[in-house]
């Protein structure tokens, strides 16, 4: 699938780092380091624009190594790029962590998805059909 990309970064393209990966790793396209406090967040730029086709958002997760090794998760995770949003990309990060955190030039600060979507028309009922689980969440399929 070919999508159109701006990229006002020095930083090379987001690229899949093995055939079967699911994400692109985006970079903070910054002048000079930012630092979040505990529990602090901030919009960092990546200096990434996309024209995505219709049917395709682009989803922005955590890395899992800084979110494990670091405690720095993207607030809105996962944040939704639409496909007709044409505005640079930008990552909220927050600091979940007890210790201050640089963000770098350059840092791999969260992946990218593209994934297809579906438009849902609303069908109003009085009823729905009923099923094995009902109305039961929030572990109401058990612990184990």
């Amino acid at each position: 699938m070919q999508v159109k990309i701006v990229n006002h970064s020095p930083y090379p393209l987001p690229a899949y780092a093995t055939a079967l990966s699911a994400g692109m790793d985006l970079r903070a396209h910054l002048s000079e380091p930012v630092v979040l406090r505990p529990l602090e967040r901030a919009m960092i730029p990546t200096g990434l624009f996309i024209a995505l086709p219709a049917g395709y958002e682009a989803q922005v997760r955590p890395r899992s190594g800084l979110a494990a090794k670091k405690g720095i998760s993207v607030l809105n995770a996962p944040g939704t790029i639409d496909a007709d949003y044409r505005g640079e990309i930008r990552v909220i990060l927050v600091n979940l962590s007890q210790d201050d955190f640089t963000v770098e030039p350059g840092e791999r600060i969260a992946q990218m998805v593209i994934a297809r979507h579906e438009r849902v028309d609303w069908e109003a009922v009085e009823v729905l059909d009923e099923t094995e689980r009902g109305a039961g969440g929030f572990g109401s399929t058990g612990v184990k």
